[in-house]
């Protein structure tokens, strides 16, 4: 097997390359605001080239010794005016430029919250959080750095341009021709840096996810001496991100001197031949004057169009990366081409009709590539998957796409479930047992439609649910999973998540039902007491609880238990039992079951060996005619 370490450095597939056409969206979603700002970039334009008129009239009028009282008055009023445009301009730059962002992210985040399950499978969290922080950022720039003043400043540059051919078209080739290069040197390097940008947005990827790996697990980490290796990992990322935001620096730093090299070849030429036809008597000082003005105006445009360049390119190579998850399909985009089953009469609130199912053919290579192995197979799972993990079996070294520890399959059958089948009767509590990796988890997020399965029908009260509306499907289902997460907030904000209109008295009240009143009284805020990061201010059994109170609090008709006791004592574990007795007479239970006490009192127990069916019935009767079941009952403990 390959060194899991290596797989880091290898090159990852080149996302979407984005084009200033997919950047023009984001910059004229608010087109009254840009049309606006448009304008005044035209009047200060306008504003700035009457500078240069203006001064030519004042050097005729000391010359003729005439007044110039107008003149100044006029000259110093254009000076405010263009003054005063900018910097409005300039707020209303900045207003329009977070004005992307925030759109930008909003798209982003609503994109991410509901990709397929299967997407968060192979993508880091990290990576994620980057896109929506980091290189939507970059976006701003596009509007703050230049590209709308270069808008209004090509007026100004086509004016000036027009001016100095009228004074003296031998010195506007002059220019000209130097200019040409320096346009030409910008255009090289802008390609360079589009590229350099998506690879430093990459990189900052790679550390976000690394530091929020490390933040995640730190009392893990610290606990296995393991502090140094993470912040030595950590600065490799911080270090490559470093060298990349380098590689731009270098190129920018070959842009920025161009514009004012070209001024001052430029201002050179001008003074040379221009200073040689005013001692010939070909043209007047003021003319000379007033075309170097002219070429001020026009070579300060330049230079923000350049700028301009630098930031667009920058842009569009976060520009990339977003899109990259803008252009992936949501849960439910396909929902519309799915050829559910014909509906059936049954009694059953769920059912199993050989059902069969295999995780993404690109969580699969994901690991493969890296491996050689299969996620699911032993190798697979010793080694962590896409999260940028090393091997130390630290929390965030996720096994490919496994949810909750299912690792049935095989290098060379990757299946998790064959041919399963079994009902669920209204009503009634089912238990799902069987070793750890036989399939129990996956079986319950097939029902979530978390992922479909790859053959066969699960119906929801004789629906086949891929007829079905997710949100109403979900409607329908409480879902307590094996490590169910705690959001960080108040007690409040995570029982108000299945049911916002909950009152504080229905609260209250199904925190007692899972002995959870404690929690209340020790904290004086009560229900608006913070559970910390992760839940990380309770207790692994309390976590657990409001886990539970939150699906109670919902109350469906159907609760889907993943071994939702397993870190409850034996006291606690009771009380557990006796609420969800009370909360689901008349509901359908089905639960994986983690103790033997929660599997003797089932209506109908189902054994799952290797993503397969392999005895149904009663406590009782499974011990007369299942081994496996024999065995696990013997010793009373259900892995």
């Amino acid at each position: 097997m390959s060194n899991p370490l290596a797989r880091r450095g290898r090159k990852q597939p080149d996302g979407p390359r984005a084009t200033f056409r997919s950047l023009l969206p984001y910059l004229f979603e608010n087109r009254p605001v840009m049309v606006f700002i448009v304008v005044l970039s035209v009047l200060g334009s306008a504003a700035s080239l009457a500078q240069p008129l203006l001064v030519n009239q004042v050097i005729q009028a000391v010359e003729a010794g005439h007044t110039l009282t107008l003149l100044v008055v006029a000259l110093a009023a254009m000076v405010v005016v263009a003054g005063l445009i900018n910097g409005f301009q300039h707020f209303m730059l900045q207003r329009a430029g977070e004005g992307v962002v925030l759109s930008s992210r909003r798209r982003l985040v609503a994109r991410i919250l509901s990709l397929p399950i299967s997407e968060f499978d192979v993508r880091r969290t990290g990576d994620l959080v980057s896109r929506v922080g980091s290189d939507t950022t970059l976006l701003r720039a596009v509007l703050t750095q230049g590209l709308v003043e270069a808008i209004g400043g090509a007026l100004t540059f086509i004016g000036a341009v027009v001016g100095m051919a009228i004074i003296d078209p031998l010195l506007l080739g002059l220019t000209a021709i130097v200019i040409a290069v320096s346009i030409v040197v910008v255009g090289v390097l802008s390609r360079r840096i589009r590229a350099a940008s998506k690879a430093a947005q990459e990189k900052v990827g790679d550390l976000t996810a690394a530091v929020e790996r490390g933040i995640s697990a730190v009392r893990t980490i610290r606990a296995a001496g393991a502090t140094e290796r993470e912040v030595t990992e950590i600065d490799g990322h911080a270090s490559e991100a470093y060298r990349r935001g380098l590689d731009i620096a270098r190129m920018s730093a070959f842009v920025v001197p161009v514009a004012s090299i070209a001024m001052q070849l430029s201002f050179i030429v001008v003074i040379g031949v221009g200073g040689g036809q005013v001692a010939a008597g070909s043209i007047q000082v003021a003319t000379l004057v007033t075309f170097i003005l002219l070429l001020f105006m026009m070579i300060m445009p330049l230079g923000q169009a350049f700028g301009a360049a630098v930031a667009v390119n920058q842009a569009l190579g976060a520009l990339g990366r977003i899109q990259e998850i803008l252009d992936l399909p949501t849960e439910d985009q396909d929902d519309h081409a799915a050829l559910p089953a014909p509906a059936v009469a049954t009694d059953d609130a769920i059912t199993f009709e050989h059902v069969s199912f295999h995780y993404r053919e690109a969580a699969v290579r994901a690991v493969t590539e890296a491996d050689g192995t299969v996620p699911g197979t032993a190798a697979a799972v010793a080694v962590p998957a896409v999260d940028g993990a090393d091997a130390r079996g630290l929390p965030g070294a996720r096994t490919a796409s496994r949810p909750d520890g299912d690792t049935t399959g095989t290098a060379s059958d990757p299946t998790v479930l064959h041919d399963v089948s079994f009902g669920v009767r209204r009503g009634t509590r089912v238990a799902l047992v069987g070793p750890s990796g036989a399939g129990k988890s996956t079986t319950l997020a097939l029902i979530e439609r978390f992922y479909d399965p790859t053959d066969g029908v699960v119906r929801l009260g004789g629906i086949d649910v891929r007829g079905l509306d997710r949100a109403e499907l979900r409607s329908q289902i409480g879902y307590v999973e094996q490590d169910a997460p705690v959001l960080a907030g108040t007690i409040r904000a995570n029982l108000l998540l299945g049911k916002p209109e909950a009152t504080e008295a229905e609260c209250v009240r199904v925190l007692e039902a899972v002995n959870l009143s404690d929690v209340l009284e020790r904290d004086e805020r009560g229900l608006d007491a913070q559970v910390g990061e992760d839940g990380v201010m309770l207790s692994g059994g309390e976590r657990q609880r409001l886990a539970i109170a939150r699906a109670l609090l919902a109350a469906p008709p159907i609760l889907l238990l993943d071994e939702s006791t397993s870190s409850l004592d034996g006291i606690n574990e009771q009380r557990m039992r006796a609420a969800i007795d009370a909360v689901t007479e008349d509901r359908t239970l089905l639960v994986i079951a983690h103790r033997l006490s929660t599997v003797v009192d089932s209506d109908h127990i189902v054994v799952l060996e290797q993503g397969r069916v392999v005895g149904q019935g009663t406590h009782s009767e499974l011990v007369q005619t299942t081994p496996l079941y024999r065995d696990l009952a013997k010793h009373q403990l259900l892995v």
